[in-house]
């Protein structure tokens, strides 16, 4: 799937670079275009593989380069007026080559959680090409606004995009991380789960065909009717040898011995058990679920068709949805066999409901905040008032 992606943000701009670095690693040739939007230069400057010409910084007039300090409201007030600047890089894009754009922010800080919505209203209004947002939740100890921010934007978000794909920080976050090294981690973890979900259907110069292609059309279909998705992921590694074939922990077994599809197929459907019921990027429960796509990448050899089939039934009977699809994406050198499951159309997402609830009283503590400091202040000058009349 041909992607045109814009970061918007810190954590957008870094995720976009990151999807970059991931082509080029790989040779996916996912992103066909990259563009950064940011309201602070230095996050912009601290990117590594999206060209200058495509890193937009707005709010000059306003912010002056320094960000919007996780004031959203802002954030959205500077996309709306600086659209005109993000739209001329965008018209560098060779739309007819995309299949897609994908708007990709943290919905927790300020430009943001403020200024995706905004784009998305703007791609979709000109464009014919679906529009994805791929937003990331703040972890819950990353403070109140952040969290009043997050359930702010994923209202509006979800509303202005084609689909919207999540991915919960709270969920990924190790104990004893710092904060830098936690998202590296997170942001590697992204780009592994979408890069092979965007991937597959892609055929690489001397890569092997798939037996049941996933294309373009099955990620899109998959993904219409709009609504919150989520990912599921699960990978076996395997050995791959120049000289007796490949040495797979899947079936234990050396090629010359004979290969065990039987033992294969029960891995490969185990390993869609444990890509759907383990950790997802948006925690939540599978039942409901709309529509759901299954793809299995890794060595040919051990794509078998049978597991797949037997794992989008099961999905099936997991999720009550008769809209399941599934397929093959050949890997070679990868170094590992991994299933992916994309859920989309979820609802039974306690994350989201705790999300809007920390944002109420989040939002209920700042009114009494204003209120407080509006009475204090309105002492305060009461008391120089009266202090200033009794020295006259």
């Amino acid at each position: 799937m041909k992607l045109a992606m814009i970061g918007f943000g810190q954590a957008g701009g870094k995720i976009v670079d990151k999807f970059l670095e991931y082509d080029k690693r790989t040779g996916s040739d996912i992103v066909r275009a990259a563009v950064a939007v940011n309201t602070a230069k230095a996050d912009l400057m601290g990117l590594e593989h999206i060209s200058m010409d495509q890193r937009i910084l707005i709010g000059q007039s306003r912010v002056k380069g320094h960000g919007v300090g996780a004031d959203n409201e802002l954030g959205a007030e500077i996309a709306e007026q600086d659209m005109d600047e993000i739209q001329s890089a965008v018209d560098a894009i060779r739309v007819h080559e995309v299949d897609a754009f994908l708007i990709v922010a943290g919905l927790g800080g300020g430009t943001g959680s403020g200024g995706a919505p905004v784009m998305a209203k703007h791609l979709k209004r000109i464009y014919t090409e679906p529009v994805y947002g791929l937003g990331v939740l703040p972890g819950s100890d990353e403070g109140g606004i952040y969290t009043l921010n997050a359930a702010r934007s994923f209202q509006t978000f979800v509303r202005k995009v084609d689909n919207l794909l999540v991915f919960d920080n709270d969920a990924w976050r190790q104990t004893g991380e710092s904060i830098g090294e936690g998202y590296d981690d997170i942001n590697e973890e992204i780009v592994q789960r979408f890069g092979i979900l965007f991937g597959a259907g892609e055929i690489r110069e001397g890569q092997e065909v798939a037996e049941s292609v996933v294309d373009s059309s099955e990620v899109i279909n998959t993904l219409s009717g709009g609504g919150v998705s989520t990912i599921g992921y699960a990978q076996e590694e395997v050995e791959e040898t120049s000289t007796g074939g490949l040495l797979s922990r899947l079936t234990g077994e050396d090629e010359t011995e004979g290969f065990d599809t039987a033992a294969t197929t029960n891995r490969v459907t185990s390993l869609v058990r444990k890509a759907a019921l383990g950790r997802l990027t948006l925690p939540c429960e599978i039942d409901g679920s709309e529509r759901a796509l299954l793809v299995l990448a890794g060595p040919q050899k051990y794509l078998n068709r049978k597991g797949i089939e037997r794992g989008r039934k099961w999905i099936e009977e997991q999720t009550g949805s008769m809209e399941v699809r599934g397929g093959d994406y050949p890997y070679s050198g990868s170094g590992f066999v991994a299933s992916v499951v994309l859920l989309s159309g979820v609802t039974n997402i306690p994350r989201i409901k705790e999300l809007q609830q920390v944002a109420i009283e989040a939002q209920d503590n700042l009114d009494e905040i204003r209120e407080e400091s509006e009475e204090n202040l309105e002492e305060l000058v009461k008391d120089d008032e009266d202090e200033l009349e009794s020295l006259f």
